[in-house]
């Protein structure tokens, strides 16, 4: 066996403030009134940490670039199957590969559409006033009664995507997105591990604090 670092530092940052912004963003809305603003205040975390993600997934450590999981058709009917390539297991297997990108496509769809979302009472996203209200209209049916539950329905399937690997096939997923790090077996031959020290750290942060930034003006566009 040996141990590699897998999840760099701020991959399992970004994956842990997510978790926490996807729970409370759910509990404010349900919530409602005056949690509302809070409510919008998270939507503009998850904004920018999306933003971050798609970045470092292009520049991040080894294992977090979504070049590592971009599988075909048929690996993924392969690890289905059974028929993977154990390396397979090492970052994202096929299906966890599904789930990430899933994840950020429902989340991305459901932050754009809150940016042009109307409660029609006190609250409504930053750039509602750059489109007719048939725009408006649409962005908030979608944010509430659509968009919601796909988001509801996947982290769901996230969990029991979890509670399986652990139960069923005796692999404790959880632990290695805690501290980055993963025993393998020796039949795995070499395996690159992520960069994780002083500078790939100080890039994150770098790319953290521009995506901020951005999304500050984006939030800034609705207060001229």
């Amino acid at each position: 066996m040996s141990t590699v670092c897998v999840w760099d530092l701020p991959t399992r940052l970004f994956h842990a403030l997510l978790a926490v912004s996807v729970v409370a963003l759910v509990v404010t809305a349900k919530v409602g009134g005056n949690w509302m603003n809070w409510h919008l205040r998270l939507g503009y975390l998850v904004l920018a940490l999306l933003l971050f993600r798609l970045l470092w997934g292009l520049v991040g450590g080894h294992w977090s670039r979504f070049s590592q999981f971009l599988y075909t058709p048929s690996q993924l009917w392969a690890y289905l199957r059974g028929h993977g390539s154990p390396r397979w297991s090492v970052g994202h297997s096929p299906t966890g590969a599904l789930s990430v990108f899933a994840l950020l496509a429902v989340l991305g769809a459901q932050v754009v559409s809150g940016l042009f979302s109307d409660d029609e009472i006190a609250f409504f996203g930053p750039l509602t006033r750059f489109v007719d209200g048939d725009t408006v209209g649409l962005a908030t049916w979608y944010h509430k009664a659509v968009g919601q539950w796909l988001l509801l329905g996947l982290v769901g399937l996230h969990l029991l995507a979890i509670a399986y690997y652990r139960w069923v096939r005796r692999v404790r997923l959880v632990p290695a997105m805690v501290h980055g790090d993963k025993d393998l077996s020796a039949s795995l031959g070499a395996v690159p591990a992520s960069a994780d020290g002083w500078r790939p750290r100080l890039l994150a942060a770098l790319i953290a604090a521009a995506c901020a930034a951005f999304t500050g003006w984006v939030v800034g566009l609705g207060h001229p």
